[in-house]
């Protein structure tokens, strides 16, 4: 027998009509994802300062936009979207995950987005519901809404929007990649899960003990999100902790399977490399033209988080002032270097990215797609611009070519003809 229409907080969103099971299932939700862990206590330091947004458009699902700018920005900056976890909010996610550091050292514009009590017991993205895991209706569209926002308000560049998030928010980011792939190019999940996997199954169920679909059909499910959608389908970083018991090891697994079936590749790595202070296993699976289309990075002996490495050194960031953030290693360093965001090595390569970096005169030949991935070029209405120089590259798409070289650093020009 149906519930009666969802009555939330004065002010609550409408939902759809939903089965009897449906509240206690939030209730198990709420724990399973949810519980504190032990750890230490909040350190004694500064809170990252927060610009809350409103008015970034209809908000069909109820969530909070904030905004992290630093005092330095370039034109026309990249977006990473990032999405707490269960009992979390913007302004734990923001102290702790290290993000807001990277936004400073890389000049890229922070979006967080929150949800509360309203839509979830215990503040859980609503990644398992049909009201908000779908494109165009709940919370799905109200971020989408707010990447809007932040382009029109803060000239961000439509081309190079990302997304990241930890369990319930890692979640909800393949939720995003699924449903809106013409608006993120990459994105990062964090303890997270495949998309629709509560399609025909209980969100616990998908959580632990997991399940196992073939890569056509868990590919399938995201082609579904958005049937006229052609591609180029967004890349995806895969991170979780192997001690991992409350979203298993084996669904990082399944989120490989998914996205590297998009991307038709092999669910067999290309290559795998040690990454950071912990041997964090890296595992890439690169496209034909040398972009890594996928990564599952598996850290070591830690649990349910984002892991973090507090300290001052280049490869550090982040704190443990709060419950699901191991002390570990940076992943949101990484997880910039996979977005094409890292600015601290000026003429490396992006991982994957063939061409040399030398520091001086580099050459990089890539689709310009992959251009636009790596950081080199920017996506704007339908064409491509080497940065720096500005310089038309044609149509943005994984079928046109060119040869950029870097010189001086950040400075892209067309080198076709030959790059020494």
């Amino acid at each position: 027998m149906p519930l009666p229409p969802f009555r939330g907080a004065p002010g609550a969103r409408p939902r759809a009509r939903v089965p009897r099971l449906v509240p206690r299932l939030l209730a198990v939700l709420a724990v399973v994802l949810g519980t504190a862990l032990a750890g230490p206590a909040p350190e004694a330091r500064a809170a990252v300062t927060l610009t809350r947004v409103t008015g970034f458009g209809s908000n069909p699902g109820a969530l909070t936009m904030y905004v992290y700018r630093p005092a330095t920005l370039p034109a026309r900056p990249p977006v990473v979207v990032a999405l707490h976890g269960c009992t979390q909010n913007a302004q734990v996610y923001a102290d702790n995950s290290g993000l807001p550091q990277l936004a400073d050292q890389d000049g890229f514009l922070l979006v967080l987005a929150e949800t509360g009590t309203a839509n979830n017991p215990n503040k859980c993205f609503n990644w398992f519901q049909g009201a908000d895991n779908r494109r165009g209706q709940g919370e799905a569209l109200s971020v989408r809404q707010m990447v809007s926002h932040a382009v029109s308000a803060y000239g961000a560049d439509p081309g190079r929007v990302h997304v990241t998030g930890l369990s319930a928010g890692g979640a909800m980011t393949a939720v995003l990649l699924a449903t809106y792939p013409d608006v993120f190019s990459a994105g990062a999940v964090v303890a997270g899960l495949p998309y629709d996997c509560t399609r025909d199954n209980s969100p616990y169920t998908c959580m632990n003990p997991g399940v196992d679909l073939g890569p056509a059909e868990w590919a399938r499910r995201v082609r579904d999100a958005y049937p006229s959608y052609t591609g180029p389908w967004p890349r995806t970083a895969i991170w979780y902790g192997d001690q991992d018991t409350t979203v298993v090891p084996r669904d990082a697994g399944e989120l490989r399977d998914q996205w590297t079936a998009l991307h038709g590749l092999s669910q067999t790595p290309t290559r795998t490399t040690v990454i950071g202070p912990d041997a964090t296993r890296q595992d890439q699976y690169l496209a034909a033209d040398g972009t890594v289309a996928v990564e599952v990075d598996r850290v070591p002996g830690i649990g349910h988080g984002t892991p973090v490495d507090p300290g001052s050194g280049g490869e550090q960031c982040g704190s443990t002032g709060a419950p699901y953030f191991p002390d570990s290693i940076c992943s949101s360093r990484w997880i910039a270097r996979f977005f094409g965001l890292d600015t601290t090595a000026p003429g490396d390569p992006a991982p994957g990215d063939p061409g040399p970096g030398d520091g001086t005169a580099a050459c990089w030949t890539a689709s310009n797609y992959a251009q636009v991935q790596a950081g080199r070029a920017t996506a704007s209405g339908g064409s491509t611009y080497a940065n720096g120089s500005h310089q038309n590259m044609g149509l943005y798409n994984t079928f046109v070519t060119h040869t950029l070289k870097e010189s001086p650093a950040g400075y892209f020009t067309l080198a076709d003809s030959g790059c020494p």
